[in-house]
């Protein structure tokens, strides 16, 4: 535990070079310039107390009180707007002053305590540390993913705390040493007012971003143009010792021994229930499989990630199920077509799937399995107790082995050896996944109005959104766009492969490929699924350029490889 706190410390103090946190730093010294000696420690501490209580407790707070958690983010808002508005126009200010005055008198401060000073600052801080979402590396996501999840204890409380420590040190430092050279700098003090009303339109557009959710898509943008940062956190935090505390702290086993001889018990597996249907089999409990060991592997036929895994999956149950594993996929869709049994019975032809498969249309068994992941794995024994958890790709040699090991359980003979399958799993930090739908992506940036039509924005100009621009005529639902009269799609990514999802309006719909200027290739739609557009020997960046040829096909998703 002493280790997982000191690497919690060192990445907190990391977080003030992390291009997550640059857009808060003009807010920070833009709050100290008004003056006041305790207002950059205000400030600290209210950033750091805010973000600690809401990180660790909203989940309780909004199952405890039904509230929508945006309210939060709202009122946080009208606070900066308020800071932003104060520091541009002087008698607006002078009216704050008076009313945060009368505050202060009522909490005992008496009537001389100003919002220059400590209490001003931390109420600029408690509104910033709502709305900040520093860069997560592992750390930082186990301990939101624990608190999402309401699995807050003293060790979680404890490695929140000391990262927030480390992230106050070098924030303390910034706003201390602004505040001097704002307001004792010879070359600077003069102009000290327009500085204070430079900063309110700063802190007004800040405002203004978070409200539009444009704020989240600046820090990925800053965060893609450093990747050294990303890079010099994870290689700090993805070390052996740091990752089997954080799996401790999780409850999960992912790093199994190398003699593969030890598995934790993580309790009862939950049972498979809700189910649409069954193919493959007939319906499956898990009551029935006990004496085997099942692997149940969640996954959905279109995500590439979850596809990079089913060479494994199909091959370990081929190799071992004379032995004593059953797998069960439960197919959970990502995409609303993803429902549809047809679809899913094509894809377990083409993924050559022969063991059973469960249509959790409902998600009613990724909500008992507290599931968040495509793909994610969970191993159970004979006697139906979970033992090894594992999301996403990779492992797969870590895993065999854990498979191998509770089969010798049973007293059954295993066959030995491992797959000689290739991981695919990418090694370069490539284009992340790509949504299309209005319900995945943060923000529009349209040249003209977009106007609101029964199925979605229906747009009839060009339109740029998170690194990818639509061209033509477009209609956007929660989770596609559908193609209008000469619609096209331009994409800047860095992959080797590009993968989308399509849903085609007839099989005569057809796609052009443009890679670089250069025409590559057609595709022919035929069904919904996962359409491969580029393959290329190595990684590297690119300009991906669309033509739809016909209107009413439907794109979800890019994805990469």
């Amino acid at each position: 535990m002493i280790i997982l706190l000191v690497f919690a410390f060192i990445s907190g103090l990391l977080t003030i070079l992390a291009p997550c946190i640059w857009p808060l730093l003009p807010i920070v010294l833009s709050a100290t310039s008004t003056g006041g000696r305790g207002k950059p420690l205000g400030i600290t501490l209210g950033i750091l107390a805010s973000f600690t209580a809401f990180t660790l407790t909203l989940s309780y707070l909004v199952s405890m009180f039904h509230f929508d958690p945006d309210t939060l983010r709202f009122t946080a808002i009208i606070i900066l707007t308020i800071l932003g508005l104060s520091l541009l126009m002087p008698r607006f200010s002078a009216l704050i002053e008076v009313g945060v005055g009368r505050l202060s008198a009522l909490l005992g401060g008496g009537a001389g305590v100003q919002r220059n000073g400590f209490f001003g600052g931390l109420i600029t801080g408690l509104s910033l540390g709502i709305v900040w979402s520093p860069c997560a590396g592992p750390i930082l996501a186990s301990i939101a993913a624990l608190a999402a999840t309401q699995m807050v204890e003293s060790r979680i409380i404890l490695v929140t705390l000391a990262y927030m420590a480390g992230t106050g040190i070098p924030l303390f430092i910034f706003a201390t040493v602004g505040q001097n050279l704002l307001t004792k700098t010879r070359v600077l003090s003069p102009f000290l007012g327009r500085i204070q009303q430079f900063f309110g339109v700063v802190i007004i557009v800040t405002a203004v971003g978070i409200w539009t959710n444009y704020d989240k898509v600046i820090q990925a943008k800053l965060l893609e143009a450093v990747p050294a940062y990303s890079n010099l956190l994870f290689r700090l935090e993805q070390n052996k010792k740091v990752g089997e505390q954080l799996d401790e702290l999780s409850g999960r086993q992912t790093r199994e021994p190398e003699t593969g001889s030890f598995l934790p018990d993580l309790g009862p597996a939950p049972e498979i229930i809700g189910i649409s249907r069954w193919l493959n089999s007939e319906p499956v409990t898990l009551s029935s499989l006990r004496g085997k060991v099942v692997l149940v592997d969640f996954w959905t036929y279109t995500c590439i990630n979850c596809i990079r895994t089913l060479p494994f999956v199909t091959g370990w149950y081929e190799k071992y199920k004379d032995g004593g594993l059953v797998v069960v996929g439960v197919h959970t869709p990502e995409f609303e077509f993803e429902k549809k049994t047809e679809n899913v019975i094509k894809a377990i032809a083409m993924y050559k799937i022969n063991y059973p498969v469960a249509q959790d249309n409902d998600y009613m068994t990724w909500n008992n399995y507290d599931n968040l992941y495509w793909p994610a794995k969970y191993l159970i024994d004979k006697e139906g107790r979970l033992r090894l958890v594992h999301s996403g790709e990779g492992e797969y040699r870590e895993i065999e082995r854990a498979i191998q090991s509770l089969l010798a359980e049973t007293g059954m003979p295993v066959v030995e050896g491992i797959l000689d399958l290739p991981d695919l799993t990418p090694t370069e930090r490539l284009t992340p996944e790509t949504y299309l739908g209005l319900a995945r992506v943060q923000r529009l940036e349209s040249r003209e109005k977009a106007k609101i039509g029964t199925a979605g924005y229906t747009l009839n100009t060009n339109l740029t959104r998170d690194g990818f621009s639509f061209g033509g005529e477009w209609t956007l639902s929660d989770e596609y766009a559908k193609s209008g009269l000469g619609s096209t799609l331009d994409l800047k990514f860095f992959a080797a492969k590009v993968f989308l999802v399509i849903t085609p309006r007839t099989t005569e719909d057809r796609l052009t490929i443009f890679l670089d200027g250069k025409k590559v290739g057609e595709v022919e739609l035929d069904e919904p699924r996962l359409y491969q557009l580029i393959n290329l020997p190595t990684a590297g960046e690119h300009l991906l350029h669309l033509e739809f040829d016909s209107t009413g096909t439907q794109i979800f998703a890019f994805t990469f490889g």
